[in-house]
């Protein structure tokens, strides 16, 4: 005897008993047709419009001379039967007598203040949707079962529970994602984002139910294997492909019911096993899903497979003799999931028709593929996938799979691992965009040679120089004889610049200095970026492009301000004993030139010798005093210059530092916490 559901309704016909239903549900007894009692009564009431004038379906009204199969089909020639007319409607009135208590107890059920799941009968009584109860097999008519008695309300399954690491990884992911949105896109995003949200929405649902999804290619006997684990044949199976056309679930225990919204499965798709919730206690908290075929014709059966599979907390692959090494399966679907081996079962189904030791050949061959998936095989003690070989027509196997299948269950962890599955899987996916090639960042050589190259931009080290001159010419001026002075005054003054030169030249200077700039900014960026992933190297290039508009004038103002100051340089303290040396060696070479006119026009008394004296020590005097000021003064003077050119380099400096250097630190800092969030999320320190 096969359930079958509202779908299977138009495609079968060759059901020959009946199934008692609960919840709304009724089979159509011969026919083995069942409907929920609302849909049942709607879609009969509208064929009895469309057929003008009857009532349900397959029930015609007084004065008809034809009746109804059990289908609703016409068979002309037959006179109306008023004892199944009164059989009918007595029918329909039970069922929807039930369907009414169904929807008042699904209402005071999800009627919770906190909005979660609670079940509203006692242990054994099933709110998980529309259930399907098969007769014995020994019987030969349907026969109606009462109502199980209700007892007072349990309290709401309690939700599932993170441990500690995954809850630093979930906070680490989040604060990732937070940290990441300015710089990455969103479709980069997208992934994390949506394990973040699955694993708050699986949080909020039952921790003692796992949900279990049967997956396989067209013909590999999933649907045949879910009926095997059921004990009731629940999932149609037959030659015709694809045969499930949609999902179905399997639930062994209450309060599975939001675990079922949340895949998407209705009510009218939703069965529970024929054994009693105690004669199968290894399995209580199974919720098991029979999904479509992932390799079907039909695109939204493979929808559907995407879909689940990205909510379920495990699965479990069936695959056949013929098609356990397709490409599709392996690199669509287990290759991708290979991180989520501890939450995966590996079923070679179908091993009956394999003869002699072909069976065992073939399951090596099975784990030599995995293998290359990167799947790692729970074997000798380890965690990872389970790989069995099984016949789920024989029910060779099958046995071993239940076994395996309880103590998964048993354990309450597949959720956790799963969610940790997706956040590995994430993570991994969000690598190349987070894990940097080298140790990233601006040494201090790095901002030294910065400054550097700006120093040389504003031209720190001419100015230097030309401090050092400047205060070489006044040492000069002050110490030098007067006629050397008067030599360089006429000699400045018989020159005639035209200043073309010198404004072409300073033209030149400001180019030459804007490109010096532009260079040191592309450098000092291409340094910090280095070894960045691409978004993080092209946020810290841009934030360096951003502080070099307006650099070369910033840095012109500052050489303006911080080059040679107003005024004289400052003189040392021997200035003017050396003014008063070079003042007496010049009065010496006047008295001494006096005296001997004097002599010459008989005004003084003949005497060669003072005069001549007296004009040799002022004429060697003179420059003897200059050349000694002049070698006094080049240290003051070099530490003048130096002076000058350290002011102007640190206010280079400081203006690079305010621009470029800063905001480039401060896209290096953001880099370097979401690399901690990251590797937080990988479960290991910071590299």
């Amino acid at each position: 005897m096969t359930a079958v559901t509202d779908q299977d309704r138009t495609e079968h016909t060759d059901q020959t008993q009946g199934t008692v239903l609960r919840d709304g549900e009724t089979d159509g007894g011969p026919g083995g047709e069942r409907a929920s009692g609302e849909t049942w009564m709607r879609d009969r009431a509208a064929d009895a419009r469309a057929e003008g004038g009857h009532g349900a379906e397959g029930v015609p009204e007084a004065g008809d001379a034809t009746s109804g199969d059990a289908r609703g089909h016409r068979v002309p020639g037959a006179a109306a039967s008023d004892h199944l007319v009164t059989g009918q409607v007595t029918m329909m009135k039970k069922v929807a007598a039930a369907h009414a208590r169904v929807e008042h107890d699904d209402c005071d059920a999800r009627g919770t203040a906190d909005g979660t799941w609670r079940s509203t009968e006692a242990e054994g009584a099933w709110d998980d949707g529309l259930i399907a109860r098969r007769a014995a097999e020994t019987d030969t008519t349907a026969e109606l079962v009462p109502a199980e008695p209700r007892t007072a309300r349990q309290p709401g399954v309690p939700p599932l529970a993170y441990d500690g690491p995954l809850r630093s990884r979930l906070d680490a992911l989040r604060e990732l994602v937070g940290l990441s949105r300015t710089r990455l896109d969103s479709q980069t995003l997208a992934e994390a984002g949506r394990v973040l949200d699955e694993a708050a929405a699986r949080r909020r649902l039952s921790g003692q139910h796992t949900v279990v999804a049967i997956a396989g290619a067209t013909g590999s006997g999933k649907s045949q294997l879910f009926n095997a684990l059921a004990g009731v044949a629940i999932s149609e199976t037959g030659v015709r492909r694809p045969t499930t056309a949609a999902p179905i679930a399997c639930s062994w225990s209450d309060g599975a019911a939001s675990l079922i919204d949340r895949l998407g499965i209705p009510g009218r798709l939703r069965r529970r096993p024929v054994q009693a919730p105690d004669a199968d206690p290894q399995l209580r908290g199974l919720v098991l899903v029979d999904l479509p075929d992932h390799d079907s014709a039909a695109v939204q059966h493979r929808e559907h497979v995407d879909r689940i599979l990205r909510l379920v907390d495990a699965v479990i692959w069936v695959v056949d003799p013929e098609k356990y090494g397709d490409a599709v399966l392996h690199e669509r679907y287990l290759r991708p999931m290979a991180g989520h081996a501890e939450v995966m079962f590996v079923v070679l189904n179908q091993v009956d028709r394999l003869p002699g030791e072909a069976a065992d050949q073939v399951l090596d061959d099975l784990r030599r593929l995995l293998d290359e998936d990167g799947i790692a095989l729970g074997e000798y003690g380890e965690s990872g996938a389970t790989v069995l070989a099984l016949s789920a027509l024989t029910g060779h196997g099958v046995g071993e799979l239940r076994e395996a299948l309880g103590q998964f269950v048993a354990e309450r962890g597949a959720a956790v691992r799963r969610i940790s599955a997706d956040v590995d899987a994430a993570a991994q996916r969000l690598r190349p965009v987070y894990a940097a090639r080298s140790n990233v960042g601006l040494s201090e050589e790095a901002r030294e040679e910065f400054a550097a190259r700006l120093a040389d931009a504003v031209g720190a080290t001419a100015a230097g120089e030309a401090a050092e001159r400047a205060w070489l010419r006044n040492a000069n001026k002050a110490c030098g004889t007067p006629w050397l002075r008067l030599w360089r005054w006429c000699r400045i003054r018989r020159e005639a610049p035209t200043g073309r030169f010198l404004l072409r030249n300073q033209q030149d200077e400001e180019a030459t200095a804007r490109q010096r700039v532009e260079h040191a900014v592309r450098t000092v960026a291409d340094q910090a970026s280095a070894g960045m992933p691409g978004p993080w190297a092209q946020a810290v290039r841009e934030a360096a492009v951003r502080g070099a508009h307006g650099l070369p004038e910033a840095l012109d103002q500052l050489a303006a301000r911080a080059g040679l100051p107003s005024g004289r340089p400052p003189r040392p303290g021997w200035w003017p004993l050396a003014v008063l040396v070079q003042a007496a060696m010049t009065i010496l070479q006047v008295a001494g030139g006096l005296w001997l006119v004097g002599q010459i026009v008989g005004v003084t008394v003949p005497n060669l010798g003072m005069p001549v004296l007296l004009m040799l020590a002022g004429i060697v005097g003179g420059p003897l005093v200059e050349w000694s000021c002049r070698i006094a003064a080049r240290g003051p003077a070099r530490r003048y210059g130096q002076d000058a050119e350290r002011r102007l380099r640190e206010a280079a400096s400081g203006c690079g530092r305010a621009r470029v250097l800063d905001p480039v630190a401060a896209e290096l800092l953001r880099y370097r916490e979401v690399r901690e969030q990251y590797a937080l999320v990988r479960g290991a320190g910071v590299g």
